[in-house]
């Protein structure tokens, strides 16, 4: 097959070796050679050089790894990029700039989320996708979105900082619809 060909996922299943991928991540389509079954996290840290999406644990169950795609926090440790084409993938590098941080950078700032800060690419892209759904979060919205692990347990300030982001007042309560 023509390197320039597109190949298809039925392809893969009978010829699973390395093929072109055209993704579109941080609002740019790149276009990587990698094994279909390469997890996207390998291609955003091995062959794009994006390091901010973090590695923990390879099972999707710390969340170090979280990115967005099409909007939801997906673990880029076991999701093969392959299965991604035509998705917009969203890494922590397009989260906010320096110059002009996201909301939630800024309340992870106001509220001394980070400790040793290897989850916090993770928890952002999570509290992202939770804020983009559900933008005046309640607790029990807050908990039920935010499944990644904090070796750190800074929980309690991560809470405080989702709802800095979303305008909920200090000590304040968003009601649950019934």
């Amino acid at each position: 097959m023509d390197r320039n060909q597109r190949r298809t996922f039925p392809d893969l299943l009978t010829n699973p070796e390395a093929w072109f991928m055209e993704l579109q991540i941080n609002g740019r389509v790149v276009q990587v050679e990698a094994d279909p079954a390469m997890p996207l996290l390998w291609v955003l840290r091995d062959l794009l050089n994006m390091t901010g999406t973090k590695f923990g644990c390879g099972v999707a169950a710390c969340g170090a790894c979280t990115v967005r795609v099409d909007g939801r926090a997906v673990r880029a440790c076991v999701t093969p990029a392959s299965t991604l084409a035509g998705k917009r993938i969203q890494t922590i590098e397009a989260l906010g700039t320096p110059d002009k941080p996201h909301a939630l950078q800024q309340a992870w700032i106001a509220e001394q989320v980070p400790q040793c800060g290897y989850c916090q690419s993770g928890m952002l892209m999570a509290a992202a996708a939770l804020l983009e759904k559900t933008p005046k979060p309640s607790d029990a919205d807050i908990d039920a979105a935010m499944t990644n692990i904090c070796r750190c347990g800074t929980y309690q300030r991560i809470r405080v900082a989702i709802k800095r982001a979303a305008g909920i007042p200090a000590g304040g309560a968003v009601k649950k619809r019934v």
